[in-house]
């Protein structure tokens, strides 16, 4: 019942209490979008520190789950180019390469050069890098599902497709970088 107090005239959480005040000290301005502005930046930070400790408790970085979810994501082989994800995460290639090093020393990914390509590489999920990924992404989920639970099942439907709404209408549709390059043909 606390969680909708503020709507009421209770406690509410502590964004009601900012929309307060500005309501008491500029009854002129309509502080409402920081109703949900304001929500949206303080769960951010809830959530990221809630997947952060979860990857922590694997031996993993936040991006490191990253990369190995995104060539998880792209299918069998589990394969994608260095630019391919350095798109799909929009870091430089300094970064990806700086970030792959780490990873192909731990043994979760490993380079290998793109036969369609001559200057291409291609990077793939070893055994225990496909292994790993599928452990974390368990963890990850139930870490999620924690999260999210002070709503029903209709509720999180709900705020998903308003986030959507949102998102869309600031231009974040889908992009092409998530999806696998198609085949193309080898250079001559």
């Amino acid at each position: 019942m606390a969680r909708r107090a503020g709507r009421r005239g209770g406690e509410g959480d502590h964004v009601d209490l900012i929309l307060k005040q500005w309501r008491q000290q500029r009854p002129d301005v309509d502080a409402s979008p920081m109703g949900v502005v304001g929500r949206v930046k303080r769960l951010a930070q809830v959530f990221e520190r809630a997947t952060r400790d979860n990857f922590a408790r694997h031996g993993l970085e936040p991006w490191e789950f990253d990369v190995l979810a995104s060539l998880r994501r792209s299918g069998p082989p589990h394969r994608l180019s260095a630019g391919h994800l350095g798109r799909a995460m929009m870091i430089t290639s300094g970064t990806v390469t700086h970030r792959l090093d780490r990873l192909e020393s731990a043994k979760l990914v490993r380079r290998t050069d793109d036969p369609q390509d001559r200057r291409g590489v291609l990077i793939e999920l070893t055994a225990e890098g496909l292994r790993r990924v599928d452990s974390v992404l368990e963890h990850h989920l139930r870490t999620e599902v924690e999260l999210i639970a002070g709503l029903t099942r209709p509720q999180q439907a709900q705020l998903a497709d308003l986030l959507r709404q949102l998102l869309m209408a600031r231009g974040d549709g889908p992009r092409e970088a998530v999806a696998p390059p198609a085949t193309r043909p080898p250079r001559a």
